[in-house]
């Protein structure tokens, strides 16, 4: 079993094409097709700890969303399988194009981080969905990512590098040289 460090490294330079030891950055991320999420942009804090891969990395939306599993105000995401049930099989790649994306499209209202978006999920369908269009239109622009987190965070603060792109049509995430 090789250590964490190396586990890191591993894991960045599948998403880095250009990569040095990388253990916080950013994700520029896309709302999965046919969701009210569709057309959204975000910026997600990606934070490596040094026990990666055994511990789970710390994961947050940057700019705003509203949606159950996902606390408005801190972008805390609270998704099991980084929280309790991660394992060192996982790696980014999963968090990016398999995680993430279904906990957008599946949100679990009965563990909820947001519970104004929970109760209006149950109680009124339609009206969530309205809600989070207008969260994407309101803060999830490729503009609002660009300027996501810029009056908390200097540049000198952030580590990156590359960017990543996925099997797919379109990247599920790049990586920002914020």
């Amino acid at each position: 079993m090789s250590s964490p460090k190396r586990r890191i490294e591993t894991d960045v330079m599948k998403i880095f094409a250009n990569s040095s030891l990388v253990q916080e950055f950013y994700v520029r991320f896309k709302g999965p097709e046919e969701t009210p999420f569709t057309g959204g942009h975000w910026k997600i804090h990606v934070e490596l700890p040094d026990q990666y891969p055994y511990k789970s990395p710390s994961i947050g939306f940057v700019n705003r969303i509203f949606h159950p599993n996902i606390d408005e105000l801190s972008g805390s995401v609270c998704l099991d399988v980084i929280n309790q049930t991660w394992s060192p099989m996982y790696d980014m790649i999963n968090i990016f194009e398999v995680f993430l994306p279904q906990l957008l499209r599946y949100p679990n209202p009965s563990d909820p981080l947001n519970g104004e978006a929970a109760a209006l999920m149950m109680r009124e369908p339609k009206a969530y969905e309205a809600k989070v269009k207008e969260y994407v239109a309101k803060y999830a622009s490729k503009e609002a990512v660009d300027e996501a987190g810029e009056d908390t965070e200097s540049e000198d603060e952030l580590s990156s590098a590359g960017s990543y792109e996925s099997g797919g049509e379109e990247p599920a995430g790049t990586m920002d040289d914020v």
